[in-house]
């Protein structure tokens, strides 16, 4: 884990506050878009990147999750202008194709325990769009974000133990000591 000149988190947990950060957020589904485009199809302009963001996302179950992210990132919701699945929880098309993501692809990447890429999926897709949770959830989803990238994975117990101080109203600084403390060590 590297800390963020820009905000002083361990990097990407600033994000939204931090550009810096949330740019690393972005990149994590980015650079899945990048390495499929270039394995599918060569290279694309943006209006082809468009026509192939459509496809993906009328198929999501047949591409990785983090190409079906990018995908909906370059689609643009009818309803409220913005990133289709990024908009604000109750605008209707986006809470759809949020949900959509979800029958995405997830394979584990080399080196991770099992259902580590299933809690950075979730992790990120929460951070990118926090409006859909509660602000203590947001935070922990953030939070974690580091671990994870580390290929850690909090066990069942420390995860539920982590949880429930959020709900109970624990502080950044509480959350962070139980996160970065010894998530994925036992």
């Amino acid at each position: 884990m590297r800390r963020c000149e820009g905000c002083g988190h361990w990097e990407p947990a600033g994000a939204h506050a931090c550009e810096r950060c949330a740019a690393l957020v972005d990149e994590i589904v980015e650079e899945g878009w990048r390495a499929f485009l270039e394995r599918e199809f060569g290279t694309a302009d943006p209006p082809g990147e468009r026509l192939i963001a459509e496809m993906v996302v009328d198929e999501p179950d047949r591409h990785p999750w983090r190409v079906v992210d990018a995908a909906y990132d370059r689609l643009t919701c009818p309803e409220c202008g913005g990133r289709l699945s990024r908009g604000p929880a109750g605008c209707a098309p986006c809470d759809l194709a949020d949900g959509f993501r979800y029958a995405a692809v997830e394979m584990d990447r080399p080196g991770v325990p099992p259902g580590n890429e299933h809690a950075l999926r979730v992790n990120v897709a929460v951070t990118r769009r926090p409006d859909g949770v509660s602000a203590a959830e947001a935070l922990l989803r953030r939070l974690s974000l580091p671990v994870l990238l580390d290929g850690l994975l909090p066990t069942t117990a420390q995860a539920q133990a982590t949880k429930a101080a959020a709900n109970a109203g624990a502080t950044e600084a509480e959350l962070a000591a139980l996160v970065y403390g010894g998530w994925g060590r036992g």
